[in-house]
Formats: C-alpha cells, sequence, structure tokens
C-alpha cells in the first residue's frame, strides 16, 4: 500500500510514519507534504498513492483547498486537531477521521476500513483498475498557476501554447495571457496529451486546437498563426520538424 501523508507538523508526520510502520511493514510512505501548494502540485504527478493521510490545516491554508482545485478521487484519512471539520471531511472521500494525538489502535483500525472499502482481492480486477487510472491520469490535464497571492487552475483545454522567454517558460490561454509555469519544454512534452500539443522548435509548444492557419515559410518551414495571436518567429515551424508536424496535424 501506498501512502502519502499532508501534514505541517514534522513531528506529527514522523509518528505517523513510525506507526504506520509498526502495523504493516509492507506500507510504502511515498512522501510527506507541508502545504496546499505543494499537494496540489504533488497530486498530479505519478506514482499516485492509494490512500492520503491528511492534516485540516497546513502551512498555507485549509486542505479543503486542495479538493476546490483539483480532482482527487483517492481515499482520505484524516489525522488533525480540528474536530469542527467532520462533516465537510466526510464530503470529500473521507475513510475516517482520527483526533491527535494518533492512537494506534484507531489508525489500525482506520486502515482495516480502508482495505475493506477499497481493496479487492480478485488480482484481475485490481491489475484492469489500476490499467484504467493510469490511461486516465496519463497526461496533465490543468495546471495550477500562481497569480500574486491567489491561484488559478488552467484547463490543458484553454492553453494555446507554451513558450520560452528570456530562459523562463510560460504557458499562453486563448486570451492572450500569458503564465510562468515551473516545467521545461521538455518535461512537458512527457505531460501534454501528444495528439493535442506538438513542440514546433526549441522554444515553443502548440495546441493543435489554437492553430487558424499554415503559411510557407523560408526554405522548407512552416509558419502558424494562433487564436488571439499575430504572425510571429515563435511560431515557426523548424525544418527538421515539418514533415513530422504535417503527419501530427493530418492524423
Amino acid at each position: 500500500m501506498n501512502i502519502l501523508i499532508i501534514e505541517n507538523e514534522k513531528p506529527a508526520a514522523n509518528k505517523l510514519v513510525r506507526v504506520l510502520m509498526k502495523i504493516d511493514t509492507s506500507i510504502t510512505v511515498l512522501g510527506i507534504i507541508e502545504s496546499v501548494e505543494e499537494a496540489i502540485n504533488r497530486l498530479q504527478e505519478k506514482p499516485q498513492p492509494d490512500l492520503i493521510l491528511m492534516d485540516i490545516q497546513l502551512d498555507d491554508g485549509l486542505c479543503f483547498e486542495i479538493f476546490e482545485t483539483i480532482n482527487v478521487d483517492i481515499p482520505v484519512i484524516f489525522t488533525t486537531a480540528y474536530d469542527e471539520y467532520t462533516l465537510k471531511a466526510f464530503k470529500v472521500n473521507s475513510v475516517d477521521y482520527l483526533l491527535k494525538p494518533i492512537d494506534e489502535e484507531l489508525l489500525k483500525s482506520a486502515l482495516g476500513k480502508y482495505k475493506k472499502l477499497y481493496a479487492d482481492k480478485d488480482p484481475f480486477k485490481r491489475d484492469f483498475r489500476q490499467l484504467l487510472n493510469e490511461f486516465r491520469n496519463q497526461y496533465k490535464s490543468r495546471f495550477l498557476i500562481k497569480i500574486g497571492d491567489k491561484y488559478r487552475s488552467v484547463p490543458a483545454g484553454e492553453i494555446s501554447h507554451f513558450h520560452i522567454c528570456e530562459r523562463n517558460v510560460f504557458l499562453s490561454d486563448y486570451q492572450g495571457k500569458d503564465y510562468g509555469v515551473d516545467y521545461s519544454l521538455e518535461q512537458l512534452q512527457s505531460m501534454l496529451d501528444p495528439r493535442k500539443f506538438f513542440r514546433i522548435n526549441r522554444e515553443c509548444i502548440v495546441n493543435i486546437d489554437a492553430i487558424t492557419l499554415m503559411h510557407s515559410y523560408s526554405t522548407s518551414r512552416l509558419q502558424l498563426t494562433l487564436k488571439s495571436k499575430e504572425k510571429s518567429d515563435l511560431f515557426v515551424v523548424s525544418r527538421d520538424k515539418v514533415a513530422e508536424f504535417k503527419r501530427w496535424v493530418d492524423k
């Protein structure tokens, strides 16, 4: 069982790890997350945990902001000092709600409840469910953008393109707004659905739905016009990518 711990108090997090190992040595702790922002980013990456142990109050806010920002379908055991959020917790995948200090027997009981509800002993069903989840989560569907002290979740389908400017990577939406992202273009290539996104040169990845026109440009190259964007050298398909780009567009 792979467990992710979302807890901003290090002594409490370390105690959870010790108790988990005592209860079941086959458990793997994938990591300890201390903030809402870090949790949102981690839960959009692989490997996905089977179960989350989560505190309510984190470094930068309440954990419920995570569920309001991204879709989380992973079971959660809340481990917290706050008893006033019980009802709200059980609306977001909660298996159990344990108050600090965490009692070993109660945690063991909560893990047993999780196994009873979610662990399927049929290997065919388990493997099929795992493959289905991997297929469903194969590509990144949204990006969390920080704007000052606020956040915005941008769906991949609303992104016109990604580009490099002064060594920083930005995403541009269909309204022509640019937002910085903490990924390189190489990392984005592996995160994005290749049926929708194509890296046309060293500095730009485009969304096929954003392309309105393709023009001949220079020697055997193509220049693209994107929605809400004027012609630009940024949208020139490199000579060595033109043939592959044409096959991609024609699929």
